[in-house]
């Protein structure tokens, strides 16, 4: 199956999922075919921060639009905070969206646990990754840690990059809410690898670009 990806947002996630589901295909003996789009992450970021849904969704309709003429038969969106208008999204689409919410509050449910804790951006923290998650209590960093760890998420997004202060913000978090019960944190940023991967941040973590990614090659194999 042609598999569409709305990548760019950031720039290192995209890198992401794109070597992750070559890895993927290839572990299932598949050929990957694929078309990636570029979304502009400032512009995202300044739609996320002024909550205007309605005009997100709509680039990301034009965007699906040039998925389809590239024969795209299914698509997903390459980054958690892009999901902040997924409904909106949805109803426009013209292609299948392979959703993250929905397949991170599946793993939650087949991984048993009861108590799991999030770091993302503010929206996805406050709103407790949308609302999704309904297999298990979810905990966030108190409001002041929000907005630190959503700042320096976002700087690390943009640049593609990663400092020790940053890195340090997001362990502090996680460590802290692992200490109220936490029993695994949801990286809720797909960008958050840059921080963790080959790092021992002393707490369980759920890697939600892992599980989507997982979850894309599977689609892609459905029609063979």
């Amino acid at each position: 199956m042609h598999i569409g990806l709305i990548g760019g947002i950031g720039p290192a996630a995209t890198d992401l999922y794109y070597r992750g589901l070559i890895d993927a295909m290839k572990a299932r003996g598949k050929a990957l075919d694929l078309t990636i789009v570029h979304a502009d992450a400032p512009t995202l970021v300044r739609n996320f921060e002024a909550r205007r849904p309605e005009d997100q969704a709509q680039i990301f309709l034009r965007l699906a639009k040039r998925l389809v003429d590239a024969g795209a038969q299914v698509m997903a969106i390459t980054s958690v905070g892009g999901h902040f208008c997924i409904e909106q999204f949805r109803v426009l689409s013209p292609l299948p969206v392979i959703d993250l919410i929905d397949e991170i509050d599946a793993s939650i449910a087949a991984g048993g646990y009861r108590t799991v804790g999030i770091l993302g951006t503010d929206t996805v923290m406050r709103t407790r990754f949308y609302g999704g998650i309904r297999s298990a209590e979810v905990l966030v960093p108190d409001a002041p840690a929000i907005d630190l760890i959503h700042r320096n998420y976002v700087e690390m997004a943009l640049s593609a990059r990663v400092t020790d202060a940053q890195r340090e913000v997001f362990f502090g978090a996680g460590r802290e809410m692992a200490s109220r019960g936490a029993e695994t944190i949801l990286l809720g940023g797909t960008d958050l690898f840059l921080a963790f991967d080959g790092q021992d941040s002393g707490f369980d973590t759920l890697d939600c670009a892992g599980v989507h990614i997982e979850a894309i090659a599977r689609e892609a194999c459905r029609a063979d």
